[in-house]
């Protein structure tokens, strides 16, 4: 078993091979962004990959957000990418999210569970209450499919209902009604509430 450390996603990175990636912002998550009305809201989106999502916010007068990736490679192509940014409230840190430790408003799911060792998942739904406010949001994209090998790694809604149930008021978990094609009807829309 490959371990998926920051050498294993830095060789991805470094080599372009990233099938994952999408080339924009997804219609799901640009949805979403459009009706928050609060610019100042902290946000953060653990592996990230190339941001297109922080890009997109950012360009439309967000000033709170942090972007976490355990590869060097993509962390380095980033804060040159957005270098603009990075005085205008856009923070790149480049570690393991399980070791990351802050407080957000809002967090943005996009392939970053799917990546992760199924083994980590109960560790992702525990971290993720730490991570938010009281109140605070998770929201973005689970497949609801399931794939060889990986990552990534699929799953299904009963399955994260059990995961997440334990600390969240899940709101949201359907179907996703405007996923990209290669992903359509292959993708849940989730938003739930931190319970604590």
């Amino acid at each position: 078993m490959t371990t998926l450390d920051n050498s294993y996603w830095s060789n991805r990175y470094a080599n372009n091979d990233t099938g994952w990636d999408t080339g924009s912002i997804t219609p799901p998550l640009k949805a979403y962004f459009d009706q928050l009305d609060d610019k100042a809201i902290s946000i953060l989106i653990p592996g990230c990959g190339n941001s297109y999502e922080a890009e997109y916010l950012l360009q439309n007068g967000f000033i709170n957000i942090t972007l976490i990736d355990i590869s060097e490679v993509l962390c380095n192509n980033l804060k040159e990418r957005l270098a603009p940014h990075l005085s205008k409230g856009l923070q790149i840190i480049c570690c393991d999210f399980f070791e990351h430790e802050a407080q957000y408003d809002l967090i943005i799911e996009q392939t970053f569970f799917c990546a992760l060792e199924p083994s980590l998942r109960k560790a992702y739904a525990a971290k993720m209450p730490q991570l938010l406010k009281p109140a605070g949001k998770l929201v973005g994209l689970l497949f609801s499919r399931n794939f060889e090998g990986g990552p990534p790694f699929g799953g299904n809604e009963t399955e994260y209902r059990q995961l997440f149930e334990p600390y969240f008021d899940i709101q949201l978990m359907e179907p996703c009604y405007n996923s990209i094609k290669p992903r359509e009807g292959a993708e849940l829309f989730v938003k739930m509430v931190n319970r604590a």
